[in-house]
């Protein structure tokens, strides 16, 4: 008989600790929901994001600095703007209330920050006015501080000192790893931009209103949702999850999102779907960097060929001379010539040649050495759009997300709100002049399935059509082309060129 009791007792003992363990892990999820929502609020209460997606990502980065020896490397968020007064330092002041061991950094010494990095509590650096570290002058032991930027993003990282003590040079080794929030005017390297989520911070318009930020006044509350977030994280460390990410995220940009999808996962709700938008969206405006001189060259020699296959070198540099904005009539004060042409080249394996142009035989170029080098570091060939370096800035203010209407697309019998796992909070999506077919159509893609469309490419970002940067037909400066809904946001927002969509509405 107790044979047969033994293995019956056995089923209901092992029923009752799978109800359990999902009790706890539906408790896990709601508590990592709440915080998530709490500090998402917090977060909008005082800061004027330039889209959803950046308000999404910041809240998810904020969180996972909690979670910090879970993560094989952690992502920078830079907030950064073209001019001053874009609340770029307000955005570093409210972080400071929710993360763990916050160091607000404004011109500090390599040691200071080595130190508090190796301190052996895992901080979190604020570092503001960055771009007083990557100006042009800037040498010597600031160079120390951008080392430990860029190696301190991956677990285990360590910085190398020699130490004096008398007579004696020993050698140590001061962790690097720790999360970093930057904050300044202008672009980052391309090594820390790289590892960044940059969010381009705008002035607020007179239409858009926050509450005024006291830290005296806000402390207090900050410091609740951040303990909140903390007694999560110490509980439910271990139930952090590995993420799938969609196919479009690779390489570096999937170490700098990994860690914000798994937090996502984690707490549920909306928030997988939004931060695989976000991170989809904010990948590629990330992509839209200061170009260097010889991917400048590059582009305008594209220019300038047009559709001849060759061209002598006198003719080239004379029709880069007379672009818009051209640079090559002054470099640090002297012309650019063919000596200087030839020079700039060679690093593409390009070199001049004598060629053909009727009965003469100068020397010059043939398009055939340059396609190579067009394809590896040039964006795809769009239509007529040539984005300014103010459009550039503009443009990342535009990707206004329409988390929402997605869902309401698919059941209309809802409203925006009730899809929204963010309490109080609405996303409200603007839609003008964009087909109701189209919004259905983004509705029906998911994040984790993505659609390539590998022969349209957005006119003014130049990236492909996928979940998130769904493709519209639009007719720019009335030539046939193709754009996503948040980039033609920023057409109504002031593009430079005429931009119409497919069906005649502006």
């Amino acid at each position: 008989m107790t044979g047969n009791i033994i293995p019956h007792r056995f089923g209901e003992v092992a029923a009752e600790f799978r109800s359990e363990r999902d009790r706890a892990a539906s408790k896990a999820k709601k508590q990592c929901n709440d915080a998530l929502n709490e500090v998402y609020k917090f977060l909008g209460r005082f800061i004027c994001f330039p889209s959803e997606h950046a308000h999404v990502a910041h809240a998810l980065w904020c969180i996972h600095t909690h979670l910090m020896d879970q993560w094989d490397s952690t992502p920078r968020i830079a907030f950064l703007s073209a001019e001053k007064g874009s609340g770029k330092t307000r955005a570093l002041e409210v972080t400071n209330l929710l993360v763990p061991n916050a160091v607000l950094a404004v011109n500090v010494s390599p040691t200071y920050l080595f130190r508090k990095v190796g301190s052996g509590n895992v901080a979190t650096i604020l570092y503001d006015e960055i771009d007083a570290l990557f100006g042009p002058k800037v040498k010597g032991d600031k160079e120390d501080i951008r080392a430990l930027l860029n190696a301190g993003h991956r677990r285990g990282a360590v910085a190398g000192r020699c130490v004096v003590k008398g007579n004696q040079v020993s050698t140590e080794e001061i962790p690097a790893y720790a999360a970093v929030a930057l904050a300044g005017l202008g672009w980052l390297p391309d090594t820390i931009q790289s590892r960044s989520i940059i969010i381009r911070m705008q002035r607020r318009r007179p239409d858009q209103h926050v509450e005024s930020f006291r830290e005296r006044l806000h402390r207090n509350e900050g410091f609740k949702v951040r303990d909140a977030i903390a007694v999560w994280a110490q509980a439910n460390a271990k139930r952090i999850a590995w993420p799938e990410l969609p196919p479009e995220i690779q390489d570096r940009d999937a170490d700098v999102w990994e860690p914000l999808v798994a937090i996502a996962d984690a707490a549920g709700g909306d928030w997988p779907r939004l931060a695989r938008r976000a991170a989809a969206v904010l990948v590629a405006y990330g992509k839209d960097v200061e170009p260097s001189l010889g991917v400048r060259l590059l582009s305008d020699i594209k220019t300038v060929f047009g559709e001849r296959e060759v061209m002598s070198t006198r003719a080239m540099l004379a029709e880069l001379k007379m672009l818009d904005e051209s640079p090559w009539n002054d470099i640090r004060g002297k012309e650019l010539d063919d000596r200087g042409l030839a020079h700039r080249l060679r690093q593409y394996e390009i070199r001049s040649r004598t060629v053909r142009i009727g009965d003469d035989t100068p020397k010059g170029y043939r398009r055939a050495d340059f396609e190579n080098a067009w394809a590896s570091y040039l964006p795809p060939s769009s239509p007529t759009l040539r984005k300014s370096a103010t459009a550039a800035t503009a443009q990342h203010a535009a990707d206004r997300d329409p988390p929402v209407a997605d869902d309401v697309a698919d059941n209309p019998s809802k409203t925006a709100n009730e899809f929204n796992d963010v309490a109080d909070v609405a996303l409200v999506a603007d839609f003008r002049g964009v087909r109701e077919t189209d919004v259905a159509d983004t509705a029906s893609s998911t994040a984790t399935e993505p659609t390539l469309t590998a022969t349209k490419r957005c006119a003014h970002c130049g990236q492909p059509d996928f979940p998130g940067l769904r493709l519209l037909e639009c007719w720019v400066d009335g030539q046939q082309s193709f754009g996503h809904e948040d980039c033609l946001e920023a057409a109504w927002r002031g593009w430079p060129g005429v931009v119409e969509l497919a069906d005649g509405n502006v």
